[in-house]
């Protein structure tokens, strides 16, 4: 039977505010706690966490602990590792839930085996079903989604952005209990040297865009002049991308032309790729452009909530009912009419 859980979390980049994926994380700790009448608790990692720690003093945890100091700012594998197992330690937790984030996805299988525990990752839910905590994730190229339960204890749930409503509620004033954690010498061997970010214009990948817009081998073909324009596919995709702040995917047939000698786009990686061999985004839109909607590459689209395509195949993969709304047009008149209307000052 569970009897603590406990939500860990992290500091942002910005040092002071918590993830986006860490407020969705508790909305199903707290939702958890509810159901099983567990006792919830609340353990953070961060340079300084006392700000991230007001907005959730009235999340309903009974417990608000704290590994804080300039040791556990940055990312690092010993220091996170030791910092969550001295929370985890003073919690008595059964069940851990954390985001997904990099920053855990590293450290937390680690204080698993620490723990003589269990770790399960990219959960894409968690419920109560007849007294029992039930994780559900995707296996096989998410193609079959699996329900299962773990009697060792303590089992660490990771959880997927984008699967839970995240926790809003009025900021207070926390009361945290601080846990010394001392780290040594082999545990502060690895430091931040600097950080090198991409400017923003030239970043294409953007989980909390609203819009993802995917790009197929289509922009790379020959057009209606019987010759290839890439150059001109780049203007317009960039164009856009910068004006509307979407998210840029691809499709695997796009991505892979970089090794068979033929038009690529200079910017798409198989970072961008979106499919059942790629990422499976979670944006509330989603716009297809020269993609054939088939069902290797529409896996990833599963849970966009609203997809609309441009092909000028009416009978692609997209109208066969895996697009919402299918225009069958030419993508390179559509985007350079779509960037036109962007730019024009809003009224």
């Amino acid at each position: 039977m569970t009897k603590n859980i406990l939500l860990l979390a992290h500091v942002d980049e910005s040092g002071t505010d918590l993830p986006k994926a860490a407020g969705e994380a508790l909305g199903a700790a707290v939702e958890l706690s509810k159901q099983l009448s567990a006792t919830l608790s609340i353990g953070l990692v961060g340079g300084d966490v006392q700000a991230a720690a007001d907005s959730l003093a009235n999340a309903g945890a009974q417990r608000l602990l704290a590994v804080t100091g300039p040791d556990f700012a940055n990312p690092r594998f010993a220091s996170d590792l030791l910092a969550a197992e001295a929370l985890c330690r003073a919690a008595s937790a059964d069940l851990i839930l954390a985001a997904a984030t990099s920053r855990f996805l590293r450290a937390l299988p680690g204080l698993a085996h620490r723990l003589k525990g269990r770790v399960d990752t990219h959960i894409t839910s968690v419920q109560v079903v007849d007294g029992a905590v039930c994780a559900t994730r995707w296996f096989y190229r998410q193609r079959i989604e699996g329900v299962f339960q773990r009697d060792a204890r303590p089992w660490i749930l990771l959880l997927d952005s984008g699967c839970h409503e995240a926790y809003r509620g009025p900021s207070g004033n926390a009361n945290i209990e601080a846990m010394a954690v001392a780290l040594p010498p082999e545990a502060q061997r690895t430091t931040i040297a600097g950080i090198r970010a991409p400017k923003s214009d030239s970043q294409t990948i953007r989980p909390d865009a609203a819009l993802l817009f995917v790009a197929g081998a289509g922009w790379t073909k020959k057009q209606s002049d019987g010759k290839s324009h890439p150059e001109q596919a780049e203007e317009l995709i960039l164009d856009f991308l910068r004006a509307s702040g979407a998210s840029l995917g691809g499709s695997k047939s796009l991505v892979d032309q970089s090794g068979e000698n033929q038009a690529v786009l200079g910017f798409m990686t198989h970072l961008n790729q979106v499919g059942q061999t790629g990422a499976t985004p979670r944006h509330p839109k989603g716009l297809s452009t020269c993609c054939h909607g088939e069902e290797p590459h529409v896996v990833g689209w599963r849970f966009i909530n609203e997809r609309r395509a441009v092909n000028l195949d009416p009978n692609c993969g997209w109208a066969r009912g895996k697009a919402d709304v299918l225009y069958v047009a030419d993508a390179f008149e559509v985007i350079a009419k779509v960037n036109e209307l962007l730019k024009k000052p809003q009224t």
